[in-house]
């Protein structure tokens, strides 16, 4: 009972971070449950479900801090429990699963729209906005205002050690944005020009607290010293449900040659250690608002998002555990 090469295959791009930023990763992982539905060779709905179960947590341990991921997951995987459980035939349960995958997709498309729309309103023209890492929601915010015909320039940062900050720059540009692209370290020295922050988020906690890329605190620490408004741009399903109970987001440590080269790393003196946190977390004090599909929010807010769209989940095992 395989799961089929597309799902390794998607994993490991997953995993090593060839397909990277939360919204990217929840719709590729729903894509290939979609794939794995699609291309299953299983005779009976026993062996068909036992599969899907088997990709969905081969999914489910590439990236530990991107709640998306776990959330596409159980969107698709639910609705597959439910129908499972009711005594679907196996063509009927195959449609549903690929159903669910391809409507998670298009909202998480639609999500992004809307998060622009309703963000570009808190933008100003003339605004100097500064923006971390590579986020799809946050870009979203910007090229909205910037199509409605709002005079702005943004500050990117470099976002090492993976250099996501030149994604950014370059998806900005080629929209006709002026940007100004820095090194990490200037944030701060660069943040007296600086109108707005926006960013966005890989998970978000009951009490709003923000996980994003490593240095979106300090960024969110600067701009609150500055009095500077900070943005975040997220889709709602990138709301933590465990945390509802107390549970802690496990912060990924990544390989460190990321930051040093092996070579180099090799001829470094033993007693020097290389952390590589890929993420930190920002208190909800240093956020103004949270910009969702659902509408804008305070941090304080995270709570009742969490309540709407994820109490369910709370009440059940994960469908690819049992």
């Amino acid at each position: 009972m395989p799961v089929v090469k597309e799902v390794h295959e998607i994993a490991h791009k997953i995993s090593s971070m060839e397909i990277r930023g939360a919204g990217k990763i929840a719709r590729f992982a729903a894509y290939a449950l979609q794939l794995q539905a699609e291309k299953s060779k299983a005779t009976n709905v026993d062996d068909f479900w036992y599969e899907m179960k088997q990709a969905a947590k081969i999914l489910y341990e590439t990236r530990p801090t991107a709640v998306s991921l776990p959330n596409a997951l159980r969107y698709v995987m639910h609705r597959g429990k439910i129908a499972y459980e009711s005594g679907a035939e196996l063509e009927q349960l195959r449609f549903i699963i690929i159903n669910a995958a391809k409507e998670f997709i298009h909202n998480s498309e639609k999500a992004i729209e809307r998060i622009g729309e309703m963000g570009a309103k808190r933008i100003e023209d003339g605004d100097v906005i500064m923006t971390h890492c590579h986020s799809k929601a946050a870009i979203s915010v910007m090229k909205t205002a910037w199509e409605q015909g709002k005079d702005i320039k943004v500050i990117v940062t470099e976002t090492r050690p993976k250099w996501q900050g030149k994604i950014t720059a370059k998806e900005l540009a080629s929209y006709g944005i002026p940007v100004i692209y820095v090194v990490d370290s200037a944030a701060r020295h660069y943040m007296k020009m600086t109108d707005k922050v926006v960013m966005g988020a890989d998970s978000i906690t009951v009490n709003g607290a923000i996980i994003n890329k490593i240095g979106t605190a300090l960024i969110a620490l600067t701009a609150k010293e500055h009095r500077v408004w900070t943005m975040i741009a997220a889709e709602t399903y990138k709301f933590h449900p465990e945390t509802m109970l107390g549970q802690l987001v496990e912060i990924e440590m990544r390989d460190p040659t990321e930051v040093i080269p092996e070579e180099e790393l090799r001829a470094w003196p033993k007693n020097i250690e290389v952390w590589n946190p890929a993420f930190d977390v920002t208190p909800p004090e240093y956020i103004d608002v949270i910009i969702t599909e659902r509408g804008i929010i305070p941090p304080s807010a995270a709570i009742d998002i969490l309540k709407e769209e994820f109490g369910w989940a709370l009440k059940y095992r994960e469908p690819w555990e049992d």
